[in-house]
């Protein structure tokens, strides 16, 4: 069967099946799959002080990161709010960074700004390099990821082809919501900072230096608890239709939350990434729009 694309959102133009989601599924479960993600951003940054220049912004330890080495990261506003969630590699002599492709033009704009008189150089570099998810079993952040020069992406892909199955947007979704990783755009809103949405020590290292917002994490991961958090809905899959992104949750007719990711997971059934107050008692049964779902804890509620 031909390839699926998905008509709207963050992945629009992105295969989204080839018609098998729950093949695909089990196949990315072993490791034996690869995907197109050129509809993702990606930014090319050069210079002798690029490594600890982004490091001094951002909420990961780069400073030790072997070459080569993918890692997750995010950029805070000073109180502490997503504005980034990025994954990044460093080659030896360039660091590549692919994220979501309307957030570029936003997170280079910034970058430009903040170069001052250092040795870095940062451009989109979306129009002339691809994200391809290569194959392997699924690491802590998605990956494997490689980088790939647009103009080499096909006969790339006619290698991979060889061994490998092409697997769309659908199966990668499902098994991110499954597993409880947050993603910008979805999970996010303009209050999100990232004790809610289980960044803690894996997106955000707790013993580097100081960034921006990291005030906020620390007194929050030190001294309280946040007030939202993020949760995995395994949803009644009996009704017809099938919560949305940014559907309300609720509990007993009162608002406590939004959608933020829905899938179909070929093991789990309908599920769904949604962040709740923190104080919803963890057994509750929640609704959303007319759909019951039950709760599996991803950031404890105490």
């Amino acid at each position: 069967m031909s390839a699926v694309l998905v008509e709207d959102g963050p992945d629009k133009g992105a295969i989204w099946h080839f018609g098998e989601p729950n093949h695909e599924q089990r196949a990315l479960e072993l490791g034996t799959i690869w995907a197109d993600l050129s509809h993702r951003g990606v930014i090319a940054i050069t210079g002798a002080d690029r490594i600890t220049w982004i490091n001094n912004m951002t909420t990961q330890e780069l400073t030790t990161l072997p070459t080569g080495t993918w890692a997750e990261s995010l950029l805070l506003d000073a109180n502490g709010r997503i504005e980034q969630q990025f994954f990044l590699v460093d080659d030896g002599t360039t660091m590549w960074i692919h994220t979501e492709r309307e957030k570029v033009a936003e997170f280079v704009g910034f970058l430009n700004k903040m170069r001052f008189m250092l040795d870095v150089d940062v451009i989109d570099a979306s129009g002339d390099f691809a994200v391809v998810r290569t194959p392997g079993v699924t690491d802590a952040i998605g990956g494997p990821y490689a980088i790939i020069e647009r103009e080499k992406l096909e006969a790339f892909s006619e290698e991979l082809d060889q061994n490998n199955m092409q697997i769309g947007i659908w199966a990668l979704e499902a098994q991110r919501v499954a597993v409880g990783r947050a993603r910008i755009l979805f999970e996010t809103d303009h209050k999100s900072i990232p004790n809610e949405l289980g960044f803690i020590n894996t997106a955000v290292h707790m013993n580097k230096g100081c960034y921006r917002g990291q005030e906020t994490v620390a007194k929050v991961f030190n001294l309280g608890h946040p007030p939202r958090r993020l949760v995995l809905l395994h949803l009644d899959g009996s009704m017809v239709h099938m919560p949305a992104h940014g559907d309300k949750v609720t509990l007993d007719d009162k608002e406590i939350g939004y959608i933020g990711t829905v899938a179909r997971h070929y093991e789990l059934g309908p599920i769904a990434l949604a962040v709740i107050k923190r104080t919803t008692p963890v057994d509750a049964v929640l609704e959303i729009d007319g759909v019951t779902a039950t709760q599996e804890v991803l950031v404890p509620a105490e």
